[in-house]
């Protein structure tokens, strides 16, 4: 695969990213995930899938919560149109969190470059998703029972997320979140492919879980 990257110097705010990566996205709807963010769950690329077949508007992912006062918490109707957005609410109207997966059409840049700094002289991908909230054109992806969300901005919550990956993995053999695996499922790289992968990385766990993908 080939990755064009620019460099964010200044923490100014997500929503910086629609800004500095307009020559990237050059017209195109898009898709933005946080770094620190894991998602997991029985067929969350099909999800993901259909989250790409829209024309207009955006599209975020939230997750039950049994403590939205700690997240940016979204509300909506049984159509899943948003209806509102919090951050931090001290009396959530939802028990939905805001996770950090949104796909947006291609009006992004020009309505982030739009935006005022925050009280912490950011631009915030909240006040981005209002826009959208106020014409209407926001909606909710669910994810449901048997997904984990799992955000690792801290050490201990890295931790977290590294212990939920190997029980995952070692309970139920299966990997997690493999180019590889993901690549040959997809049909991009062929069995040819594969087998020359792991022949370079032999000796290691990883390349003999990747064995039992190619049987």
């Amino acid at each position: 695969i080939s990755i064009e990257y620019c460099i964010k110097d200044k923490p100014n705010g997500i929503a910086e990213a629609f800004i500095l990566g307009e020559k990237f996205i050059d017209e195109k709807n898009v898709a933005l995930i946080l770094g620190d963010n894991i998602f997991f769950g029985n067929n969350f690329s099909l999800s993901l899938k259909s989250s790409l077949d829209f024309n207009e508007g955006a599209q975020l992912f939230a997750h039950h919560v049994v403590d939205p006062e700690r997240f940016g918490v979204i509300d909506f109707d049984k159509e899943y149109n948003a209806l509102s957005i919090e951050e931090k609410p001290a009396n959530p109207k939802s028990n939905y969190a805001v996770t950090g997966l949104y796909f947006y059409d291609s009006k992004v840049c020009g309505y982030a470059k739009s935006l005022k700094p925050s009280e912490r002289n950011e631009l915030e991908i909240t006040d981005l998703n209002k826009i959208y909230l106020n014409n209407k054109k926001l909606k909710v992806n669910l994810l449901g029972r048997g997904h984990a969300w799992l955000d690792s901005g801290t050490h201990d919550s890295l931790l977290e997320t590294s212990n939920f990956v190997k029980t995952i993995q070692s309970s139920q053999d299966v990997l997690v979140g493999s180019p590889e695996e993901a690549a040959f499922h997809n049909g991009w790289i062929g069995k040819e492919e594969l087998e020359n992968i792991i022949s370079k990385n032999s000796k290691n766990q990883y390349s003999q879980m990747l064995k039992k993908i190619l049987t």
